[in-house]
């Protein structure tokens, strides 16, 4: 018996085959590209915003608000005096104990942003526990001056993608800075200054704390140097943008090209 080939039937035979070959690419192609997306997304780093890639000349002084109330006065009437509106990130226990110091910055002007509850090392708890102490304290702060906090800052400078998806659920833009003054180290005015000049720039976000030893009596210095250098000093909400961004490995918030 002899099995009979056409160049018809061999040409069908060679096409059919291509065929499910060239399927069977596609579809492996497309699953594995499917699963490389998913453990991407899944792995993608989460950073927070620590500086803003702007050509203006403008940089935020933020104070987080975590230990005593004594100073308050003095650095709310030193920000009156130089007119200047800062961010301060409050804890939750912080604003239970000094309901009036919270009442008098926010009468001031100036931006309340969320530091947690009861500042916990917050890269031990789950999203869930996360979302739990920023709204907590945002609710705090809110029965006091009426508004929700849009800002969270994680205590002890601690983030994980746990941390800033977090935030992100409950509202929040997570901010970290680019200039530690070490003022909670107990710095000098000139040991402060130091540390800011060396490192400032615009778009710079700049740590300080209140219940310092020598925070309050040298605000009105750095503030006017920071002027001096040609910077204008905003809220933290006045420098980032609101959507249409992305972070850069470094940290640095940067504009998408519409």
């Amino acid at each position: 018996m002899f099995i009979v080939f056409n160049k018809q039937k061999i040409y069908s035979y060679i096409v059919a085959l291509s065929t499910v070959l060239v399927l069977f690419v596609i579809s492996f192609a497309l699953v594995n590209n499917e699963n490389n997306i998913i453990t991407t997304s899944a792995n993608k780093k989460e950073l927070p915003i620590y500086s803003v890639k702007t050509e203006e000349k403008k940089v935020a002084l933020t104070l987080n608000c975590a230990w005593n109330a004594d100073d308050i006065d003095i650095i709310l009437n030193t920000l009156k005096e130089n007119n200047v509106k800062v961010t301060f990130f409050m804890v939750g226990d912080w604003v239970s104990k000094f309901p009036e110091a919270v009442k008098k910055i926010s009468d001031a002007g100036h931006e309340i942003a969320n530091h947690s509850n009861t500042h916990p090392h917050v890269n031990n708890l789950s999203i869930e526990e996360n979302v739990s102490e920023i709204q907590l304290c945002s609710e705090k702060i809110e029965k006091i001056t009426g508004k929700k906090t849009t800002l969270y800052r994680g205590p002890f400078g601690e983030y994980n993608n746990n941390v800033i998806r977090a935030a992100k659920e409950a509202g929040h833009t997570t901010i970290q800075w680019n200039i530690d003054t070490l003022d909670y180290e107990g710095l000098t005015s000139t040991e402060m200054w130091n540390r800011i000049e060396k490192n400032l720039n615009n778009g710079s976000i700049i740590l300080m704390h209140n219940g310092t030893k020598n925070t309050a009596n040298s605000l009105d210095t750095i503030i006017k140097n920071i002027k001096n250098k040609g910077y204008e000093l905003v809220t933290v909400s006045d420098l980032i943008f609101k959507d249409n961004y992305y972070i850069d490995p470094n940290g640095e918030q940067v504009k998408l090209n519409n």
